[in-house]
Parts: C-alpha cells; structure tokens; sequence
C-alpha cells in the first residue's frame, strides 16, 4: 500500500510538469506553415531584424494611420505593435483619391536606430518633395516627424550603410536611381545615377541593396503588381555598378508552368531577411484567387518563402522559384506564437480601436468619441461616394475569404438623408452597404444599398416597428456577401445577397483590398450620431477553392 501511495505521490508531482512540457511541445514546431503570413490588405513588405526580433512595415495608400508595424520571432506569426504614421504632423493625405498616399516603405535598423522612408505620392502630384525619413528608438513608436528628400521625383526608396556612408536607391519608373545621403540631413551627395535598367519587364520597382560576399546584390520587382509581378535580382563588385542581372531571372514568379494553377499569385515586391541562425529569408507580396477566374477581393497580402543562397552564388527561392499557399516542407525556425488583435471590441471602460482600424484619409478627429461603453460617431455631409475627402469612416480590413461580421448600433437625432450603418467596402466606386435610416414619416429603416462605377442603388428597405438598437450582419464568402438583420439581437432576417465579383480589385482596380467599415453621413449640417455597441469578426472555415486558370 505504501508503495501505491509513493506512486501515486510521484504521479500527481510529475503531472503539471508533464502536461506543461505537452503544451509547449504542441506549440513548437520547426517545419511547415501557410502564406500569406499576415493575411489581408498589407502589401509591398519590408523588414529588419534585430537580434531574435524581426519588424516589418507595409503600405498603407489612402488610409490613416499609416504604415503599420508587425513584430515577429519566427517570420510566420506576426502581432501588430503599432503605426509609424500616427500624427497629422507625420503624413497628409488631402488632395488623394483611392490607391493614392503612401506607397512602398521600407524599413532598415542602423547603430541603435530604426528609419523608416516612403513616399506620399499625394505631394509628388504636387510637384513637391514626396519622399521622407522618420526615425525611432522603438519600432513600436513613436516615430519621428518627416524630413522630406529634395530631388527624389520616383518612388518605392530604401537605405543602405556602408563604413559610415548612407545610400538611397529608389525607382525612377524606368530604372532604378542611387545616390548618397548626408547621414545628419538626409539630402544628397552628389548626384543621382542610373545603376540598373532592371531585365527588361515594365515598372522595375521596389529596390533594395543588400552585401553578400563581395558583391552588391540589388533586388527589385518587375512586371507591374498584377498576374504578371516577379522577383529579378542584379550584383555587381562596385555599389555603383555596373550591375550584371541573374541569368536566372525572375528568382520568383507565379507565372511559371506549375504554379499557374496556384491560388496565390502576383507574387513580387519583396525584401530579403538574414535571421540569427544563417538562414535567408523573403517575404513579398502575393494575393489570394478569392472568387475565382482570376479575381481577388482581400488586396496583395504579406508571404514568406525560404531562400538557399549558397557563398558567391545567386540566391534561390524555395528551390524552384514559385510558392504556394500551403508550405508543408519547410524547415523553420522555432515558430512562437504571438498575442492577436481581440476579433470582438465592446467599448467597455472607454476602450478604444487597436492598431488595426484605419480610417479614409486624415480623420476628422471631433467626428469620434467613446461614451457610456459606446463608440460615437458623429454623421457629416461626406459619403463613402466622395473620392477626395474624410468621411466619418472606420474599418478594419478583410482577413479571410469566408468571415462573418456582427455589429450593433443605434441612429440618434436623424433626419430624413441621414444614415448610418456598416459596409463592405473596397473604394469610393466600389461598396455594399447596410443602414439605418431615417424615413419621411419619422420612421426608423434598414437599407441595404450598393455603389457600382456610375452605378448607385437601393436594393432593399425595410420599415423597421422600433428606434432602439439594431444588429446588422454580413457573411462573407467567396462568391457572394450575405446581408441580414435584427431588431432583437437574436433573430436575424435576411435583406439579400451581393456577388463579391464585382467588388474585386480586377473590376474596380486600385492597390488596396477589401474593408469591413463602420460610417454615418448625411444631409448638409445633420446631427445624426451612430451609437456602435460592439463589432465582432470570426473567421469561417478555410477557403479551399481551386484556382480555374
């Protein structure tokens, strides 16, 4: 009996050591993982490593806060940490339409500092200095006000150190520009030469300089960010050139024999990581065949592949130049999991939007608030129509093909042309929309409505017997975005369904991806308010479709 008992004993102490062991173990892996690692509307990567830590920062156009800032161990899970572009006083968006804004940053870490530099292609409009600099102590932030570059008129800029000296290459549309940088201010030394005409493709864009035994490898993306993107890569002994280009060229592309089939595709704009234990790494942008017949609708979304670059050799990715969406093979390095954004926000205790909401252009701060556990929006005379101005807008980007958005909101104050309520929207030209609204006999309506090009209608209204909250809901697959609603929070009735077709960026264009967005407006003067309770998104089960290519 004794010896039972010591058993026994000896159990329940291993126990908790056991099952904490099993539960770090099924959260270790080292092989295997899916693209795109950070799903959606986060296009033109760029990244750095510190240490174990690796940042990295995408486009972000139109929309305000800009350039947002993920953190990594592994280069597969990735948390949000933050906005480069949080301030007025950093970007101004006014003068821009849809896919204007900020284009292509890129992100570097120099002797303790982090610099991030992009364009506004806004001010290029202008025929202002577009391109800028900020620094920071913190990835996270807070980041530094602009210094704009004088006599950068292209795009798509990066750096690049070398014994005390600072490089800028950038895009000049037609072949790739480099010059050097006074390290204190920023502006040029000497003047700006042409190094490489890239391989021959349209729009060589998206440079970055990297040293690897001796040579100066300068990597760039061609073939314009559609079907057709791919990865070329030059190096040369001298940073100036003359740059001789891969005879392997393009060292990605989604546009070869066995890959054309792939859902993903448009792969291209990339950058190249070292992590800590040797190994190479890219990630670059590729988007998802969400609706078939080569149509998307999430945006050019970040993806990662190995890369093999053996010394004085050309590097090679994941050993035949094309990706997939699946990525069972791969050795990686010791995945670690990494805190998510919560998929429900409640206001709760005055609790503010993360770091992944994003508004249309600079937001009209006073037109927000959070009160009594709610987020206040305050209607103005902007539509989700307008092209060029704020309107009371914000969203979060779509992250999977087949998702279910939930939110609740009340309409205060309305008067008839007043309305608010929840969109699937892409651009100006482009949104479904589910509303309350107010009727002419003093009544509270739903509207389900759609913009369309030139086209803009009113599909269904329902006159609703109360003025109290209302839940709308929209489900999200491939093929079609269901609308429904409830006066109760518990019966939900169906308004009707809208095809995704043409929602996608091949109709409509444009180099952003699909929002889910919160907005109110209305007749000149109005002092409707939309009341939002909660907003809720859960991912729905994995689109598994094969591309009809």
């Amino acid at each position: 009996m004794k010896r039972v008992l010591l058993f026994l004993l000896a159990v329940v102490i291993a126990l908790p050591m056991i099952c904490q062991d099993n539960v770090l173990n099924a959260k270790i892996t080292e092989r295997g993982y899916h693209n795109p690692v950070i799903p959606g509307y986060y296009p033109d990567p760029s990244i750095c490593r510190v240490g174990d830590d690796f940042y990295l920062v995408n486009s972000t156009f139109q929309f305000f806060p800009g350039v947002p800032v993920f953190h990594s161990k592994d280069l597969i899970h990735w948390e949000q940490i933050g906005n480069v572009l949080d301030r007025p006083s950093q970007v101004d968006l006014s003068y821009g339409g849809a896919s204007s804004g900020i284009f292509a940053p890129t992100i570097r870490y120099h002797e303790g500092k982090y610099y991030m530099i992009t364009t506004n292609i806004n001010m290029l409009y202008q025929r202002k200095a577009g391109n800028f600099i900020v620094t920071a102590d913190n990835p996270a932030g807070p980041w530094s006000d602009p210094v704009f570059l004088e006599g950068v008129g292209g795009i798509d800029p990066s750096l690049y150190w070398e014994n005390g000296k600072m490089y800028l290459c950038w895009s000049a549309m037609n072949y790739i520009a480099l010059v050097e940088l006074d390290p204190q201010t920023f502006q040029f030394i000497g003047e700006p030469r042409n190094v490489w005409d890239g391989d021959g493709d349209s729009s060589p864009e998206g440079p970055h300089i990297y040293k690897k035994d001796g040579y100066y490898y300068l990597l760039i993306a061609e073939g314009g960010t559609e079907m057709g993107h791919k990865v070329n890569i030059a190096r040369s002994r001298n940073i100036d050139g003359p740059y001789t280009s891969n005879p392997s060229n393009p060292i990605l592309t989604q546009k070869r024999r066995d890959s054309v089939s792939s859902i993903l595709q448009g792969a291209g704009h990339p950058d190249l990581i070292q992590a800590a234990d040797g190994s190479w790494w890219i990630v670059f942008l590729g988007f998802r065949d969400t609706v078939g017949k080569q149509h998307h609708l999430l945006g050019r979304e970040t993806c990662l592949a190995p890369v093999t670059w053996e010394e004085n050799a050309w590097p090679v990715v994941y050993g035949k130049g094309w990706v997939d969406v699946n990525m069972p093979d791969v050795k990686t390095l010791t995945q670690v999991l990494m805190p998510q954004a919560s998929n429900h926000v409640d206001f709760k205790g005055g609790k503010k939007l993360g770091f992944e909401w994003i508004y249309i252009n600079n937001p009209v701060e006073q037109n927000y608030s959070y009160a009594n556990n709610q987020l206040q929006l305050n209607a103005t005379a902007v539509t989700l129509d307008d092209p060029r101005k704020t309107p009371t807008f914000v969203a979060r980007r779509q992250t999977d093909v087949n998702c279910v958005v939930t939110t609740s909101m009340t309409l205060r104050d309305a008067k008839v042309g007043d309305r608010a309520g929840l969109t699937v929207y892409m651009e100006p030209r482009g949104h479904y929309d589910v509303a309350l609204v107010a009727g002419a006999d003093g009544s509270q309506q739903v509207e389900l409505s759609y913009r369309l090009g030139e086209l803009k209608h009113v599909e269904k209204t329902v006159k609703l017997n109360t003025k109290g909250a209302v839940q709308f809901k929209v489900d999200a697959t491939n093929s079609h975005y269901a609308f429904s609603y409830s006066a109760d929070g518990k019966n939900f009735l169906p308004l009707g369904k809208m095809d995704s077709f043409f929602l996608s960026t091949e109709t409509l264009g444009g180099f952003t991806g699909m929002l889910f967005g919160l907005f109110a407006e209305g007749i000149e003067g109005t002092k409707a308010t939309a009341v939002i309770d909660w907003f809720d998104y859960q991912s729905g089960t994995e689109y598994k479709a094969v591309s009809q290519y």
